[in-house]
């Protein structure tokens, strides 16, 4: 059967992937609220396209600190990519490398980063970072990276702990026994009784993370330091001085704190306090080419997506990631052709309707 948009994807992942699996990807918080409010805040945002603007050649390239990408959609971090597909994270990154986007490695991989590089070796990449109890774990990840050229690190900030996922609890989500965290392998000795949350020993995570700990973050390296997990003006500000590089405008997929902003209503008062001192980027409930035109035009640089690659890759693994990835660039670039945009330069707030909802 033809895939024609994302939602054939999810349709096709959701009969695909066993019920644990499927619940894993598409678990929200709580009662799923802001899960599903990603999605349907883009529908409530209205465009006001412009005619007669000659759209015959259209560009979709952008820079993400300074690198060109192909076009302003990005893979944001998400885990166990071989729950999916056997190549897991291999497929994800060789896919991107072929669309020229960015792909954020999670830490949480079923590939180890080593793994990743080798497979995409021209892949413009960053690694999501988790800061843990032990911070020498934290650090020992980031030079590997950075030995293997890694452009930038995120820094996801909205986990101090797990968000309540009830299925997940439901099912007692575990990783099969085949599959492993990559990236630690080794690091933990699983001693027996000592409960497991998502591969990992529980009370891995450090609930004492704070703004202290981005200075400490620039202290062990030079790259770049982008947060992810910002809501609110208050905290983005607070990232401009504490000199951090971006911030990705996130709930987490509405699998943390239930009863949030979903990220695009989130965004504009994060971007009219950043002011373009650093570039801010948004993920969550991106479905198709215009949501991703709503979002530039409402001042973000690039947005990622999450839960679609996944779909993509358990439908036909790194193929299905490229097609999920070249639907949603013929989609943008129709979106900003029939709005009047020739370039991503052109997209601005006039694009959006701001009305009484």
């Amino acid at each position: 059967m033809a895939m024609v948009c994302l939602t054939d994807f999810e349709e096709y992942a959701k009969e695909h992937l066993s019920k644990t699996t499927w619940d894993y990807y598409a678990a929200g918080a709580d009662e799923c609220c802001t899960r599903d409010d990603n999605i349907l805040a883009y529908k409530r945002l209205r465009l006001r396209p412009r005619i007669l603007r000659d759209v015959s050649v259209s560009d979709t390239r952008t820079t993400v600190q300074g690198t060109e990408i192909s076009f302003p959609v990005g893979i944001a971090p998400t885990a166990f990519h071989c729950l999916a597909w056997h190549e897991g994270e291999v497929a994800t990154a060789r896919a991107t490398e072929a669309l020229n986007t960015c792909y954020i490695t999670s830490t949480y991989a079923t590939c180890s980063v080593e793994e990743i590089a080798a497979a995409a070796p021209n892949g413009y990449r960053w690694f999501q970072l988790y800061v843990y109890r032990d911070r020498k774990l934290s650090e020992q990840l980031v030079h590997r990276v950075e030995a293997l050229g890694f452009k930038a690190l995120v820094l996801t900030v909205d986990v101090p702990y797990t968000g309540k996922r009830r299925n997940d609890i439901r099912n007692q989500f575990k990783l099969p026994p085949h599959l492993k965290v990559k990236n630690f392998e080794g690091i933990f000795q699983q001693e027996t009784g000592v409960p497991e949350e998502y591969g990992i020993p529980a009370n891995t995570l450090d609930p004492s993370i704070s703004w202290k700990d981005v200075y400490w973050l620039q202290s062990i390296t030079r790259l770049p330091i982008i947060i992810k997990g910002i809501l609110t003006k208050e905290d983005a500000e607070l990232a401009v001085e504490h000199g951090v590089q971006g911030i990705i405008v996130s709930n987490h997929g509405g699998r943390q704190l239930d009863g949030g902003p979903a990220s695009i209503d989130a965004l504009a008062e994060i971007v009219d306090m950043v002011q373009g001192r650093i570039e801010v980027y948004v993920d969550g409930g991106i479905r198709t080419g215009s949501d991703v035109l709503k979002a530039l035009a409402l001042g973000a640089k690039c947005v990622f997506i999450g839960r679609p690659i996944v779909w993509g890759l358990a439908y036909k693994g790194e193929e299905g990631v490229r097609e999920v990835l070249q639907i949603l660039n013929d989609e943008f670039r129709l979106s900003m052709a029939l709005s009047g945009c020739r370039n991503v330069a052109e997209i601005n707030r006039n694009l959006i309707q701001f009305s009484k909802l």
